[in-house]
Formats: C-alpha cells, sequence, structure tokens
C-alpha cells in the first residue's frame, strides 16, 4: 500500500501492474532523455554568442526534428498498445466477482456460488483494532485465492463509482445500468487496499476497498462459512 512520503507506484502484487511499471520506466527513460537534450541546447543558447547561420534553414535539421518525434512515439505508443489488449483479455476465470458501487459502500457477489454477496462498509474509527488504517479498513474484506485469474464485474445501483485497487493496477468505472469487466491475477497474499475513485457524493472519501489474496484452501475455507452464516 502507499506510505508517506512516496513518489513512486504502490509495489506491484499482478502481472498487469509489472507491466505497467515497467511501461513507466521506458517512458520515463525517453522522456529523460528528451529533457536533458533540450536543457542542453538552452544552455549553450544562453552561454555563447556564436549561431551557425547554415542550421537556421538547414534542410537536415528540419528532417531530423520531424522524423525523431515520430519515431519517439511510435516506441512509446508499441509497448502501450500491448498492454492495453492485455487489459482486456479474458482467459478462463477461475472465479467471477461483481462489485456493485452504492452510495456510500460497495457490495459482492460471487457469481459462481449461488448465496455468497455481502456488503463492505468502511470501519469507524472508533472500531479500528490496533495496527488497522484509518479510512482504509472495511468490516467484510473481498477474499479471492491467490494466482488465479480473476474475473471482475463492476457496476453501481445509483451514481457513477469507481472501483480501483492499484497495487492490482485496476481502475474500473462502476457505471448505473452498465457492465463493466476487467480480469486481474493476484500474484502473492496479502491485503491490497483501494478506493472509490470517482466522486460520487458526500461521503465519496469514506467507501474505501480490501481486497485478501489468500491461499486456495483458506479460500475454500472462507467460503464454506460464508455459505453456512
Amino acid at each position: 500500500m502507499a506510505h508517506p512520503s512516496q513518489l513512486g507506484f504502490q509495489d506491484a502484487a499482478s502481472p498487469i501492474m509489472e507491466e505497467l511499471l515497467h511501461f513507466h520506466d521506458h517512458a520515463l527513460m525517453a522522456v529523460f532523455l528528451i529533457s536533458t537534450l533540450v536543457l542542453y541546447i538552452i544552455s549553450i543558447m544562453m552561454t555563447t554568442k556564436l549561431t551557425n547561420t547554415n542550421t537556421m534553414d538547414a534542410q537536415e535539421i528540419e528532417m531530423i526534428w520531424t522524423i525523431m518525434p515520430a519515431i519517439i512515439l511510435i516506441v512509446i505508443a508499441l509497448p502501450s498498445l500491448r498492454i492495453l489488449y492485455l487489459m482486456d483479455e479474458i482467459n478462463d476465470p477461475h472465479l467471477t466477482v461483481k462489485a456493485i458501487g452504492h452510495q456510500w459502500y460497495w457490495s459482492y457477489e460471487f457469481t459462481d456460488y449461488e448465496s455468497l454477496t455481502f456488503d463492505s462498509y468502511m470501519t469507524p474509527t472508533q472500531d479500528l483494532m490496533p495496527g488497522q488504517f484509518r479510512l482504509l479498513e472495511v468490516d467484510n474484506r473481498m477474499i479471492i485465492p491467490m494466482e488465479s485469474p480473476i474475473r471482475m464485474l463492476i457496476t453501481a445501483e445509483d451514481v457513477l463509482h469507481s472501483w480501483a485497487v492499484p497495487s492490482m493496477g485496476i481502475k474500473t468505472d462502476a457505471i448505473p445500468g452498465r457492465l463493466n469487466q476487467t480480469t486481474f491475477i493476484p500474484s502473492r497474499p496479502g491485503l491490497y487496499y483501494g478506493q472509490c475513485s470517482e466522486i460520487c457524493g458526500a461521503n465519496h472519501s469514506f467507501m474505501p476497498i480490501v481486497v485478501e489474496s489468500t491461499s486456495l484452501i483458506n479460500f475454500m475455507n472462507w467460503s464454506s462459512l460464508m455459505l453456512d452464516a
């Protein structure tokens, strides 16, 4: 999860997020090289009075500053398109979970089970246990098996919401009357925090998301307890 004074992304907890981090580094390197070149040229122009009149209308220079930006954009666009297609790919999910946004809480339906549904409200500050995070904890976590393809079906009941878990590389709009979907594969066990990322009213800041990735055995035990409850 995020920590104070953090400048970069959260640690990746899914293959898609790992790809996004690699693309970020790839694009940032291009930005760094371009910025360095521009700053170098500006510093030369400011510290010297010498001017080469041949560069003012040279055809070679015009070709370079036309072709080079096109090449740079292509180098950045190709891996970006690859990641976009990966994010939309659905390959035989092992589990499907439907997340429904409400004002101001989330409800979850595990569609592979007949009656595994529950609401997830933010835990009030006075009810927090030692070590828990204010405004991020919930009374019912969404528990999923690790290293398994998970399909999320996301919608809303009232207004626009957005289901976002940064560590998983997920941010999908929840729109009333429309069903959006995304997939991810939790790569390791742990708790992963998110929040509604679409301003949805007075208590928009108080509808957190907690995803717990655990072993398949623990998930089966939890689902059995929920079905028996």
